[in-house]
């Protein structure tokens, strides 16, 4: 086993270098540049300009700006940010820790929920339950997490006009005179701010889920071992937890590797309608200022933690599905 991750690790550095590249090469490919924009207000002068683009290396061919980027990286320095004027890292590490106060309780809940109601839907297809989640799962598929923010956002309004009552924040991430609260009330009011958001990000997502792990248990339920363990007397308990759902959730093990770069990725739009300071609205902002260090320091996170999620995943496969060997 030592051999086997010692091996996919070294399969793993040259798919970094190639991956940083292509993602280094896609976004120079944009025309201008953080400082284009400088060029437009005449109060810079163009001495200030070219001194800015020497500073910032910006000057030189793309394969020197890459080589001066992956020389900082290796020693765990993304970058400058044009825009705050801030190393990247600075930047970036308080908006991913707001993302994941969304994201880690969703992951969470999403996995305690979806597998227990796709096993639920398997065991009893086409009863009233099991059409009755179909039914809400596929509204839930059909209804996009902004849009659902947003009719989350109007029925809290909704009820505040009529009784005076703000049962949830519609926006933010915390109170007005917050930086005054003592600890216990900063944590009670992150959380009361972040129950929105939660359950938006994580409808969908059991909507799909389930699905999925219906259609698995469906499948393990119908093939022979599972008819011969029965007809060997075994318990219905250990026949479906034992042995249909190890194989069942094969898939959901599979895209364990998606998790990793999904924690910090934020929550998408979600954050952006309900104006939470996490991820996704600073790297819109990044994209749209080309603030490039910015967009390469996200995409360079994402890709790490891509690599090892997809390693942890292949290692639990081993584990999950006997048949896969190291090999």
């Amino acid at each position: 086993m030592t051999a086997y991750i010692l091996r996919r690790i070294l399969y793993l550095v040259p798919t970094f270098f190639g991956a940083t590249f292509l993602a280094f090469l896609i976004i120079q490919l944009a025309p201008g540049d953080y400082l284009t924009q400088l060029e437009l207000d005449p109060k810079v002068t163009p001495e200030t300009i070219a001194r800015l683009r020497s500073q910032f290396g910006l000057d030189r061919p793309v394969h020197e700006q890459y080589l001066l980027w992956m020389h900082n990286l290796l020693h765990l320095n993304l970058g400058y940010s044009f825009a705050y004027q801030a190393p990247v890292l600075d930047i970036v590490l308080p908006r991913v820790v707001n993302s994941m106060v969304i994201v880690v309780p969703s992951t969470l809940f999403l996995f305690l929920v979806a597998i227990p109601v796709g096993i639920y839907g398997a065991l009893r297809q086409y009863s009233l339950g099991d059409r009755v989640i179909s039914f809400l799962a596929y509204i839930g598929l059909a209804i996009p997490n902004f849009f659902l923010a947003l009719i989350f956002m109007y029925l809290i309004l909704q009820v505040y006009f009529r009784t005076g009552v703000m049962v949830f924040p519609v926006s933010g991430m915390t109170s007005s005179g917050f930086e005054q609260f003592d600890p216990w009330k900063k944590i009670l009011d992150i959380a009361w701010h972040a129950v929105i958001p939660i359950i938006v990000v994580t409808t969908s997502d059991i909507a799909g889920f389930s699905r999925v792990m219906r259609g698995q248990m469906l499948e393990v339920l119908s093939q022979d071992y599972i008819r011969t363990a029965r007809a060997k007397g075994l318990a219905e308990r250990v026949v479906v937890y034992k042995h249909a759902l190890r194989n069942a959730v094969i898939p959901f093990v599979a895209n364990i590797g998606g998790i990793l770069p999904g924690l910090i990725s934020g929550a998408g739009l979600v954050e952006v309608v309900m104006a939470w300071p996490g991820i996704t609205p600073l790297l819109l902002d990044s994209l749209q200022q080309q603030d490039l260090y910015m967009v390469a320091g996200f995409l360079t996170i994402g890709l790490i933690l891509l690599m090892v999620g997809n390693l942890l995943s292949d290692l639990l496969l081993t584990w999950v599905d006997p048949r896969i060997r190291y090999e």
